[in-house]
């Protein structure tokens, strides 16, 4: 696969570094950036082209695909560009900052033809997928309930970025941006919310638009119940966790690691700890997940056949998102729609 990335900003970091991983089956044609000066710098630095703009990119049948990095609001054009170009697009979350905006974009693909997929790599740990398995398979029996702790630090230094927390550049606060990884992650190993109940505000510890804490009540179509509790006023931040009880067993997912209590008295350790960003850095965390996701995308666009996360897909954590907000801009229970 042969990819040109779009966007060089503070998270390409774990792209470019999982690139250089993948260069057997990946090939970086070049790289662009609004900033000529900055491009041109990590042009240099990587030995790839320096694109003088996103129209070169589209005009050059040596490039399969697009990986595109850029902040939700600079989405629509690039997406329209390349998709007209017939260039597959793999996209940083989120796909825009609704769920119409990013249904917009779905579907610019779809009527394309052409392949979208998203990047949310916190799929791709190795304790998430082996609690992924043991929910498909029904070894944790039936589930009952789901916990999820997002208790991230930001200081004020990362809103005062120009749009940053706000809702024309960004879509929203701590649950756009941080905890729609962790979001994604549990609607694809747990059946549908039906309805969702959520109080957002801003603490005291930061000056932003949006939301720094948000606290919520899910409802999932087999019965079983939910909560979400995010925040990126949480000091000095510490890793996310995800909690799972079933009828023959209970899992912890912390960052990497997964941990599983059986009722029959086994035990079960997977992946391990690692760092994800939940401190003053918001990179603070390894290259694997995102060399395993780009891999993964590179051999589906090879075999034909769609991403793993498609943009379709990711529209199920998109319409999540818009009822949290609608939730708890109306102080009242919002049902959701079955996913279309």
């Amino acid at each position: 696969m042969k990819v040109a990335v779009i966007g060089l900003g503070m998270a390409a970091k774990p792209h470019l570094d999982a690139l250089a991983l993948l260069t057997s089956d990946v090939h970086l044609t070049g790289v662009f950036a609004r900033s000529p000066e900055h491009r041109n710098t990590m042009a240099q630095k990587l030995g790839v082209l320096s694109y003088a703009s996103p129209t070169d990119i589209a005009a050059d049948n040596n490039v399969d695909c697009v990986l595109l990095i850029t902040p939700p609001d600079a989405r629509l054009e690039l997406v329209q560009m390349m998709a007209n170009a017939g260039k597959a697009i793999l996209m940083e979350k989120p796909v825009e900052r609704t769920l119409a905006a990013a249904t917009q974009i779905v579907e610019i693909c779809e009527q394309a033809d052409i392949p979208l997929g998203i990047v949310f790599q916190h799929r791709f740990r190795q304790g998430a997928q082996t609690l992924a398995e043991h929910i498909a398979t029904g070894a944790l029996g039936v589930i009952t309930a789901a916990r999820v702790q997002l208790p991230w630090w930001r200081p004020q230094s990362y809103y005062d970025s120009p749009g940053r927390g706000t809702l024309a550049h960004d879509g929203g606060g701590v649950l756009i941006t941080q905890a729609i990884h962790v979001l994604d992650y549990l609607l694809s190993i747990m059946q549908p919310v039906t309805s969702v109940q959520t109080l957002m505000s801003t603490t005291a510890l930061h000056d932003m638009e949006c939301e720094d804490f948000s606290v919520s009540g899910l409802q999932f179509a087999n019965g079983a119940s939910g909560s979400v509790v995010a925040t990126t006023a949480g000091f000095p931040g510490r890793a996310e966790t995800i909690e799972i009880d079933g009828t023959l067993g209970s899992a912890r997912l912390e960052a990497g690691e997964l941990c599983v209590h059986w009722h029959d008295g086994r035990t079960e350790s997977v992946g391990e700890l690692s760092g994800t960003g939940g401190g003053a850095d918001p990179m603070a965390f390894p290259c694997d997940w995102h060399r395993d996701l780009i891999a993964d995308f590179a051999s589906t666009l090879k075999a034909g056949v769609p991403p793993r996360i498609t943009g379709r897909e990711a529209l199920k954590v998109h319409r999540l998102l818009d009822a949290m907000r609608q939730s708890s801009i109306a102080g009242q229970r919002i049902n959701l729609e079955p996913d279309a």
